[in-house]
Formats: C-alpha cells, structure tokens, sequence
C-alpha cells in the first residue's frame, strides 16, 4: 500500500497560476478555519485547558482536521493542547513510517499505537461482508482506551457534515429513527468527550485542502474497499441533490439544529395524552401549518453557505 501524496503529479505551475492557487488556497484555509471556530463555538467543544487528542487515519479528513485545530490553537482566546494519535491496525503493506516523518516535521506531539484490529475483522467477518461497524467499534475501544493513557480531556474525529447528513438519512432509511452523529457527545462508557469539529465542514472543500495541501494520504483498503455499503449508495444522494437541486443538502443540514418536537410522533418527547385546549393562542400549534416552506425556496437561508474571505 502506498501513501498518495495528491499533488504530485501536477504540472510544475507558472507564476500566475501559482499565485492564483496560493490565493485560493489562502481563501480555503481562512473559510475552513471560520466553520471549525464556529461549529467549536456553537457546541462548546473545546475549553480552557483542554488536552484534545486528533484521532489520525491517514486520510484527508483527519489530516484537515489535524492542519486546522492546530492552526486555531495559535489564533483561539484560551489555552488548550493538541496530540495526534494514529491506530496502525496492521493492515498489510501499510506504510507505518508515513504518519511519524509527518508529525514529527510538524513538531507536535503524537502517539502511534499498534493493535492488530485487521486480522479481527478478517476473522469474524465473513468474505464480503460489511466490516465497517466492527472494525469503528474495536478502533474506538482502543482509542478511548489511549485517551485515558494520555490523560486527553476531548477525542476529535473527522466526520464532516456530509457524514452527518448521511448518517441522518441511514438511520432513516435503514434504522427507522431520527438519529445522526452529534457534534459532541459523552462515550457509552462515561469516561470521554468526543467532539467532532468538522460537523460544518463540506467533504468536498477537505479534499481541495488535502489536494493544495499535498498531504500523504494514506489509503483504506479494509472497509475503505468496499463499494457496495449502504452509506455509499446514500452519500451518492446527496452528491445527486445538490448537482440536481443546489441548496437542498444545505436545508437538510439547517433543519437538523431547528427541529419542533411537538410536530413529531415521539410520545417520550410529547405527553400527547396531557394535551388540552387552553382558550389561549398557541405558538407551536396548528398554526404552523399555514406556513409554506417552500414558499421561501428562493430565499437565501443558507446555513453553511461558502464565503470569499480574502
């Protein structure tokens, strides 16, 4: 397996196109970094003397995730640490020394930790079945584990928004609930916060940076192989929707921090059987039927909507 530095193979650029991608880049960095502020902001990821631990793959979303918070933590108001911890699951012909001569340019601390998930997952799972949830179920245990070696107070994992939008419609689809990744939240066990700093992040700008960046990708060929898993098939959706129908996968995404409750049929959310007439005028009543969602399609409400920052 070889890591894939992205931009290598490009054209030795130009002086104008060179300033040109150092201006868009510069504009990425500066869009990237405002989303990552906010959506720490907004959900309190990071505290005072925080000890974040970035969980590293190897892939570009970790990378950005890494580039940015490392890139904030020079810029924030208080004081927190950064320590990058990479999980070498002994997939064959994975390049070990990639991650190390990265983290150790960059001069931050990290940890590399080696535990054979591979042939776990090998052995359980049957040849051509779906291994994505065993192999993210022992890779979490580990990394809760070394979490608490580390003394880590948050563990930050690179999901985007379009992994939450495509765990929402999964759960939907294929679970019958109204679920997805939150952008933080405390582990089974009690003991952690996992925070996921990338929640108003676009896939598709992670792997502009990646590109302009060039950093070393570093393949998955274990559930990374996979082509016909059901989160696939939804996040080709979604890249439908939004070539189809711009703005749609920004209105899903909006609707899941505005939801009404008592418009939904949960009864452990809405005593229905307590519900009586008052003889006074109710917000939240049918009266928000008259209002017609798409009447306003036109109108620009994006939530995450990308801005030119010079």
């Amino acid at each position: 397996m070889d890591f894939v530095p992205i931009a290598a193979n490009r054209a030795a650029p130009t002086a104008r196109t060179a300033h040109r991608d150092a201006f868009e880049t510069n504009k990425l960095k500066k869009r990237l970094r405002r989303l990552v502020g906010q959506a720490i902001a907004d959900f309190a990821m990071i505290e005072e003397g925080d000890r974040v631990m970035v969980c590293l793959s190897g892939g570009k979303d970790s990378y950005g995730l890494l580039d940015i918070l490392l890139s904030l933590q020079d810029r924030a108001p208080l004081s927190f640490e950064v320590i990058a911890v990479n999980l070498d699951q002994k997939q064959p012909g994975f390049p070990a020394e990639v991650l190390p001569k990265y983290l150790a340019a960059r001069s931050m601390p990290f940890r590399i930790v080696e535990q054979d998930t591979y042939a776990v997952v090998k052995r359980v799972i049957p040849e051509g079945g779906t291994m994505c949830s065993l192999c993210s179920r022992l890779r979490r245990g580990v990394l809760y584990r070394v979490a608490g070696e580390l003394g880590a107070t948050k563990i930050a994992l690179g999901h985007h928004r379009d992994d939450i939008l495509a765990t929402f419609f999964l759960n939907l689809f294929f679970g019958a609930k109204l679920r997805t990744m939150p952008p933080k939240l405390v582990s089974d066990d009690g003991r952690h916060v996992v925070i996921r700093p990338l929640a108003y992040v676009r896939e598709r700008d992670l792997a502009r940076y990646a590109e302009a960046m060039a950093f070393p990708i570093i393949p998955c060929n274990l559930c990374g192989s996979q082509e016909h898993l059901q989160r696939r098939q939804v996040s080709e959706m979604l890249r439908e929707w939004e070539k189809r129908y711009p703005g749609r996968v920004e209105t899903i995404f909006r609707a899941l921090g505005s939801v009404v409750p008592t418009h939904l049929l949960d009864r452990t959310l809405n005593d229905f059987a307590a519900i009586r007439a008052s003889g006074s005028p109710v917000a939240d009543g049918d009266i928000a039927f008259d209002d017609d969602p798409c009447a306003d399609a036109a109108a620009p409400a994006l939530f995450i909507a990308p801005v030119d920052e010079t």
